[in-house]
């Protein structure tokens, strides 16, 4: 799910909390702000929105993760998703041809975000951590 917003790398654009399905990111003063981190299915659609390469989602689906920023930065995995499906070259053919498969991915993403909501109303899962 997502992890961390870099502020300094952020141009506040918005991008991401307008292409953002389930609605976890609200405009803030400059970067935008992780507001309903529960609803996130952790789709990647923020990541790959984010030309300033100022977001990072975690690969863990079901609980936040901790971070280390600066170790998110030396990793390389900043832009790395939006790189590797040839989102900022739209003039080669066949750069999305995978994403035709993103349909299933995000069902699959709503219902691990309402199995993990459930989780945490039941106390099974602390949302703080």
């Amino acid at each position: 799910m997502i992890a961390h917003i870099f502020e300094d790398l952020c141009n506040g654009c918005n991008r991401c909390v307008a292409i953002c399905p389930t609605h976890v990111l609200d405009a803030g003063d400059g970067a935008p702000v992780i507001a309903r981190l529960d609803q996130c299915q952790t789709c990647y659609m923020c990541e790959l929105y984010c030309e300033a390469d100022a977001i990072y989602v975690g690969p863990d689906a079901q609980q936040p993760e901790s971070v280390d920023p600066q170790a998110i930065r030396a990793s390389g995995h900043l832009g790395r998703i939006r790189r590797d499906h040839g989102w900022d070259r739209p003039d080669e053919p066949g750069h999305l041809d995978l994403y035709r498969l993103l349909g299933p991915l995000l069902q699959e993403g709503g219902e691990t975000a309402a199995r993990r909501y459930r989780a945490i109303s039941a106390g099974e899962i602390d949302p703080d951590r």
